[in-house]
């Protein structure tokens, strides 16, 4: 639904920045948009979205900081692995030993 949106907000932006019909046509087209925009219904969805984002947001910050953390702890462990290998020392693939590389594949649950 939001690439859809997306695609027409985009498709009219461009209809109205490459239009050679004139002012004429730019006003009427931008008159017809405020008056959508003024639209109860679309103001009261708008009202809708807002709300509901603020509302998810505490929890959208909460997941984006574990998967920021995430990350940085398999990059730190890459790196850690990068140099254990190049001293030579031997790397378990044991899915079910923590240590083991192959262990996060098997653990890691996606982010919801």
């Amino acid at each position: 639904m939001k690439g859809k949106i997306a695609l027409l907000v985009g498709g009219a932006v461009g209809y109205v920045l490459g239009t050679r019909a004139g002012r004429q046509r730019y006003e009427q087209i931008k008159g017809q948009a405020q008056k959508v925009w003024q639209n109860p219904t679309v103001q009261q969805k708008a009202s809708q979205a807002q709300d509901f984002a603020k509302e998810k947001a505490p929890e959208a910050r909460h997941k984006v900081a574990e998967a920021a953390a995430s990350a940085t702890a398999a990059a730190k462990e890459k790196v850690h692995r990068s140099d254990d290998s190049a001293g030579g020392s031997p790397q378990s693939s044991d899915p079910a030993d923590p240590s083991s590389p192959a262990y996060e594949t098997t653990v890691s649950s996606p982010i919801r």
